[in-house]
């Protein structure tokens, strides 16, 4: 995975910032910053990447990160053809540490709040009717003015994510932004740039390591060293869950069989695809579209 960007955000001279975007497509820079940041797809379908988790997103994903954790909303190829009059859409609510002064947080009262920035520290993504609830919610804001009572609504929203049981945790146990100062504008972030953007437009190809550790000017050892570190994940498992999270999308439209999807997404053999499939996923195609219907 490229090197992440620490993106500075414009100053503000409230409590927060709410952001309705609507571009052709997500920014396509792997970023982190300082800012606490709930975000959610309104359209636009794509793969995200968050910390060393990659899952696909569409219109309802739900997401908050907390500080530092690097993310990238990556537009699936269409939304970049301009010619294709596709749009993303969405809304982003970004706060800092201390948004209501140095030791609110630590009041007694705000300890459903203080485990939910803590968890957010991993990434965290609702699914069911809490989207459907926070979707409402984060529009109402983009119509409030700056005001006590917009701040009362942010927090009322926050409570009731706190509250909500129906999350999971993105990253891995124990995951953590391993960017050095010196590297984030340095030639480690130009050379994983390069590689990041070969594998999402190959990923239906056949890759092989030693062309992409001639892509980064490095041996292939040096290679998955390098990108294990940085990427928390081997190479090799990193191609495996783009191209899983491309066939998730897939299953999920139903316009292609099982076969299809799994020679489309980079897979030779439907064997091979049914392995990955159920070691990234848990579940076989089709209990993921089960479980998708669902849970939808």
């Amino acid at each position: 995975m490229k090197q992440p960007l620490r993106k500075d955000l414009e100053p503000v001279s409230a409590s927060f910032l709410v952001k309705e975007l609507v571009e052709p497509h997500f920014d396509p820079n792997w970023h982190f910053h300082p800012h606490y940041q709930l975000f959610m797809v309104e359209e636009g379908t794509g793969t995200r990447f968050i910390g060393d988790s990659i899952r696909p997103f569409g219109p309802g994903d739900l997401v908050f990160l907390g500080p530092n954790l690097p993310h990238l909303w990556r537009s699936d190829q269409a939304f970049f053809d301009r010619s294709s009059g596709l749009l993303t859409k969405g809304i982003v609510v970004y706060f800092s540490e201390g948004f209501l002064g140095a030791d609110f947080i630590n009041k007694p009262e705000m300890a459903a709040l203080r485990q939910l920035f803590e968890l957010s520290r991993r990434g965290l993504e609702w699914i069911g009717d809490t989207r459907d609830r926070t979707e409402a919610a984060l529009r109402n804001l983009t119509q409030q003015p700056v005001s006590f009572d917009r701040v009362l609504s942010l927090l009322t929203l926050l409570n009731e994510l706190a509250h909500a049981t129906n999350y999971r945790l993105l990253t891995s146990t124990g995951y953590t932004n391993t960017v050095k100062p010196y590297e984030i504008d340095g030639s480690g972030y130009r050379r994983m740039q390069i590689v990041h953007d070969y594998v999402m437009d190959h990923f239906s190809d056949e890759i092989h390591l030693a062309a992409i550790a001639d892509l980064a000017g490095m041996t292939a050892p040096a290679f998955c060293r390098y990108f294990k570190s940085h990427a928390n994940k081997t190479f090799l498992d990193f191609v495996a869950e783009v191209r899983i999270g491309h066939a998730c999308k897939l299953l999920v439209k139903g316009d292609l069989s099982v076969a299809q999807i799994s020679f489309e997404s980079g897979f030779r053999t439907l064997s091979n695809f049914n392995r990955q499939f159920r070691q990234i996923t848990g579940q076989t195609p089709s209990g993921y579209v089960r479980t998708y219907r669902q849970l939808g």
